[in-house]
């Protein structure tokens, strides 16, 4: 493993917190793969702003498990050396309960968290010969205390937290740690949309005083990936400024 080049995957991984993970992990040392599923020319943008660093980007949809598996097989499986896995792809599609689509439902569960539990399951299956492992998922801290007009994001990011607690008493006796970081109110584009009263009233509730950032999040799920995190798993570490439940 020493001699190996240590490679994360990282899916969702050209814009916000995602683009900040990718970017920390490279610094960092990793080879890093990421995921993407439209919008290319950001994916060769952050490749080239990364460059020299070993950085690639694929076109995988989180919600088609057998274009994930596809993925598995030809890029990573007797490829790499898999040494992390952060489940960050997701989408939203908020509506009231009673307004609510199913469609709109079904899709934020296939790619939030259908989506991140066949990237787990295809990293553990590597993970578990090599004896060693770390996964990190990025949850919520509305899968925590939930969010009028998310009803189906909260319930995939609640889902991803059991996953987690589920995957890493299973994985724990090969050496995988599985973790997950709920993040709060994050200055990130999907927040930016919010008008100025909203995201100034959520402001108001962090006891910190700010909203986070994008490298908030990618500080904490490094460290969650390093060596100095080896004897922590099943755990969900909250990055929400003191805004608890």
């Amino acid at each position: 493993m020493n001699d190996t080049p240590r490679t994360a995957l990282v899916t969702g991984g050209t814009r916000g917190i995602g683009r900040a993970i990718v970017t920390t992990l490279a610094q960092r040392g990793y080879q890093v793969y990421f995921t993407y599923v439209s919008r290319p020319e950001l994916a060769e943008e952050l490749c080239a702003f990364l460059a020299p660093a070993p950085v690639r980007g694929f076109r995988v949809d989180a919600g088609d498990p057998a274009a994930i598996a596809q993925f598995f097989a030809t890029e990573i499986k007797d490829k790499v050396f898999l040494a992390a896995l952060v489940n960050n792809a997701g989408i939203t599609r908020d509506a009231l309960i009673a307004r609510m689509k199913l469609a709109a439902w079904e899709e934020v569960l296939r790619i939030n968290l259908t989506g991140a539990f066949v990237f787990l399951q295809e990293a553990a299956k590597i993970m578990m010969r090599q004896r060693y492992g770390r996964i990190v998922s990025i949850a919520s801290v509305v899968g925590q205390m939930g969010n009028p007009g998310q009803a189906n994001y909260c319930a995939a990011k609640a889902g991803l937290i059991g996953l987690t607690k589920a995957a890493a008493l299973e994985l724990a006796p090969r050496g995988i740690t599985v973790n997950a970081v709920a993040p709060g109110f994050i200055d990130t584009d999907m927040t930016s949309t919010l008008a100025q009263e909203v995201r100034e009233a959520y402001q108001t509730r962090i006891p910190l005083g700010r909203l986070g950032s994008a490298d908030d999040v990618a500080q904490a799920v490094a460290f969650l990936l390093s060596d100095a995190a080896a004897y922590i798993t099943g755990h969900v570490l909250s990055i929400n400024g003191g805004m608890y439940l």
